[in-house]
């Protein structure tokens, strides 16, 4: 195919023209953009992959005390399952009692903030959200005490640093009370946890009120991220490395392996993306408190 000059021209005539540069969002339509973006970001995060969680008592210390912030990753079983001396947030069964925080009425805007809040993963949780470490896997024989007063997991017994103010050894056990130490040899159903506080005086968990479904754990609490001086990872203690036994209760089927989400890896790009967003802005971070039941 031959081109004629004319149209060689006009080719020629039309790369030659000036581009027009792309105008500028102005500041008004950009930063409500922004926001929706930052906001859309942290709803998926929160569902997803992290959510931040408010202590309110003291059944996890020294671990954790009152008023710390921990991060929890929300996706680390569905791809594997919760492992002994994990720090886990769960979703309590009817056995459960929840703990009644008087609040005074937050008002309108305040109840307007929470459901905000609470779409973000930054607010208050419902009635039955408690933090716990992982005592006990399916199968596992977990009772106290030995000859010297400590836990023992499938014979096994557990040196536990983390436990600075202890369950008193005189009272009797009770299935229904944790106040005694002391408690009768349990066999962790298969597909539940055996849970216990680190502040053993005053947590109530697995000891009076029973085994933790898998299915109802909400994920695991890995970092405490505020006051800023008690940054900290929550890893493991060395103490569980020595325990070995059954994944599962003799005569049952294992529990089942929970399926993967979608997901399966911490997303920190949208965070990060979202807190540019906010900084950006200039609009500064407050967030609203998510709280735990002892």
């Amino acid at each position: 195919m031959v081109r004629t000059l004319d149209e060689d021209s006009a080719t020629s005539s039309w790369r030659r023209r000036p581009r027009r540069s792309r105008r500028p969002m102005p500041l008004w339509q950009e930063l409500p953009l922004l926001l929706i973006l930052a906001f859309c970001l942290a709803v998926l995060i929160r569902s997803f992959l992290l959510q931040a969680f408010f202590i309110p008592s003291g059944s996890m210390e020294d671990t954790l005390l009152i008023g710390d912030r921990v991060l929890v990753n929300k996706v680390v079983y569905d791809v594997r399952d919760p492992r002994r001396g994990e720090v886990v947030v769960f979703r309590g069964t009817a056995r459960w009692a929840p703990q009644q925080i008087q609040e005074p009425d937050p008002g309108v805007v305040g109840r307007f903030g929470r459901t905000v809040g609470d779409l973000v993963g930054l607010s208050r949780p419902g009635e039955k959200d408690f933090i716990k470490r992982v005592i006990g896997l399916p199968g596992d024989r977990v009772k106290c005490c030995d000859a010297q007063g400590r836990v023992t997991v499938n014979d096994v017994p557990l040196d536990e640093p983390y436990v600075v103010r202890n369950s008193p050894l005189e009272p009797p056990p009770n299935p229904r009370e944790c106040r005694s130490r002391r408690f009768d040899e349990v066999v962790v159903p298969a597909g539940q946890l055996f849970v216990m506080g680190d502040h053993r005086l005053v947590s109530q968990d697995a000891r009076c009120q029973g085994p933790v479904p898998i299915d109802s754990v909400v994920g695991r609490a890995f970092a405490v991220v505020w006051p800023s001086s008690r940054w900290a990872t929550l890893s493991a203690p060395e103490t569980f490395d020595a325990v070995t036994g059954p994944a599962t209760a003799a005569g049952d089927t294992p529990a089942p392996v929970r399926p993967t989400g979608s997901g399966g890896v911490l997303l920190l790009v949208p965070l990060s993306a979202a807190a540019a967003a906010f900084a950006r802005s200039g609009t500064p971070v407050r967030s609203r408190r998510r709280r735990l039941h002892p």
